[in-house]
């Protein structure tokens, strides 16, 4: 549900896009390649859940996010999983009233499959291959911010 700050900003435009802060790229339009890159390096016992946050109505603000149970992850870093989704509600209906979704778990592999990702209706992803460059290697930098799961602080500022 971040809206871009950036004078001028397309998102049909692969460089502007591209030349975003790392933070505003994985907030829009390629939360999902985080997400991957994510359960990639964490998720050794499988414990990890994609979730789609799916507007109804045909609103903007679609955003995907990895679930821990207690806990979520997306460009914020971590946060409570109750208070993410409740500030994410809150924060769209003061955008577009009426806002709602749903709340939909991902198989991982249609993170970053465009032919997998539009099964499911509503929802078309591009792979990591389809921005300017490579989004993965991207993402996987971008995580070397953060610490595993295991090693979080129990509460964090967010939380």
């Amino acid at each position: 549900m971040y809206q871009p700050r950036t004078p001028n900003y397309r998102k049909s435009d692969p460089v502007m896009r591209w030349h975003l802060p790392d933070r505003v790229f994985f907030a829009c339009g390629a939360c999902h390649i985080l997400a991957h890159a994510f359960i990639e390096r964490f998720d050794a016992t499988g414990d990890l859940t994609p979730m789609w946050l799916h507007p109804k109505n045909d609103l903007p603000g679609n955003h995907i996010i990895v679930s821990g149970g207690d806990w979520v992850f997306d460009y914020h870093g971590y946060s409570n999983h109750k208070r993410f989704m409740d500030h994410c509600f809150r924060r769209a209906r003061q955008r577009w009233p009426g806002w709602d979704a749903d709340i939909i778990p991902l198989p991982r592999d249609v993170l970053i499959s465009e032919p997998k990702s539009r099964e499911f209706d509503g929802l078309w992803l591009r792979e990591p291959q389809q921005f300017l460059h490579d989004a993965l290697p991207r993402a996987r930098r971008f995580l070397d911010r953060f610490s595993s799961p295991q090693r979080r602080p129990s509460q964090s500022a967010s939380e």
